[in-house]
């Protein structure tokens, strides 16, 4: 498996349209490889996060190494700055039960409801913080972690949205809607399997539309619960 960061350049129109449609860039990310379907080691997802109004930085975790060149020339900075590509098989292998990361997730959040007029039950998005939350709380011991109590209070979670966004875009003559949380937080690893599943495999639904990344880092020491 490999990690891949790009920074975007939001000023350009080529970027502006594939962060305006998470079918774009799905497309964008999915042409940077030769085959992109999933393979027993994991599958292509990918996370666009924006940190203020000029720094977008898109991370992408693959069974294969891509080739971004179309994306640089597209939306980046070609004559600048390209990508960076890194083997992620080596910090998936080094997980351990019981060690602490920070961890940032965007995710798709949804239950299973029916509405009036419907004869079968559909995924409907969580609409509130609380909501959202409770749903990756729900999930991350099967998901192979814990969320760690949060200094501050230890009698809540370690656990923030510090992003949502409902995502309408059109595919194939429909509109598509998507609700996006993006989670940052510090969880324990309990399960070292289903931790590397949910890091090469995603979390979640709407994984084709940048949902369903989650990247580990370092606690800062004084971070740590």
């Amino acid at each position: 498996m490999f990690l891949t960061k790009m920074q975007i350049n939001p000023r350009r129109r080529g970027a502006q349209k594939l962060l305006s449609s998470p079918q774009a860039m799905h497309a964008a990310v999915f042409a940077g490889f030769p085959e992109a379907r999933p393979t027993d080691d994991g599958r292509v997802l990918w996370r666009v996060d924006t940190h203020g109004s000029h720094r977008v930085l898109l991370f992408i975790t693959s069974p294969d190494k891509p080739d971004l060149t179309h994306l640089v020339e597209q939306a980046g900075w070609p004559t600048i700055q390209t990508w960076q590509t890194a083997a992620y098989d080596g910090m998936l292998g080094s997980l351990r039960v019981g060690q602490r990361w920070q961890f940032r997730l965007t995710a798709n959040p949804v239950r299973s409801g029916r509405c009036d007029g419907w004869n079968e039950t559909k995924p409907l998005g969580h609409v509130t913080v609380a909501q959202q939350q409770q749903w990756l709380l729900d999930r991350a011991e099967r998901l192979g972690f814990r969320i760690v109590p949060s200094q501050a209070d230890p009698a809540e979670p370690d656990l923030a949205v510090i992003d949502r966004n409902v995502r309408r875009f059109g595919r194939g003559g429909t509109q598509v809607t998507i609700s996006t949380a993006t989670f940052e937080g510090h969880l324990e690893i309990l399960d070292i399997s289903a931790m590397q599943r949910s890091l090469t495999f995603g979390i979640g639904r709407a994984k084709s539309y940048g949902c369903g990344l989650l990247t580990l880092a370092r606690p800062a020491a004084n971070g740590m619960p």
